[in-house]
């Protein structure tokens, strides 16, 4: 079993930042991908970036240029940087861990950004 833990969340005024962490444990034998994706109230599940091992990272439009996602495959850990926060960033961002071709959530951590 793999266990996948964010943290790094909380609230935050628009145009700042916070970075978000994501750890990866038990039995992890191989990471293909690390993800992050967030869903706000009433609205599906989107990506937010991924970055496949030995692959181009990809972003959503919507966070390019602000966010950037950073792997640690030794520690099995991914980072999420978000810069220029806006209000449509708030909701629950949730880490994806592909552990030979299985994808693992982590609980989701809330970030909402409001004056």
């Amino acid at each position: 079993q793999v266990r996948v833990v964010e943290s790094g969340g909380g609230l935050v005024q628009p145009g700042g930042s916070l970075r978000l962490s994501c750890a990866a444990s038990g039995s992890v034998l191989s990471i293909n991908a690390m993800a992050w994706y967030r869903q706000a109230p009433g609205k599906q599940r989107e990506l937010v970036a991924i970055a496949p091992k030995g692959g181009s990272v990809t972003y959503a439009d919507s966070v390019k240029g602000r966010f950037t996602i950073n792997t640690d495959n030794a520690k099995n850990m991914v980072y999420l940087q978000m810069n220029s926060l806006k209000p449509e960033d708030t909701a629950v961002y949730y880490c994806n861990m592909v552990n030979l071709g299985r994808g693992y959530w982590g609980q989701g951590t809330q970030v909402t950004v409001s004056s």
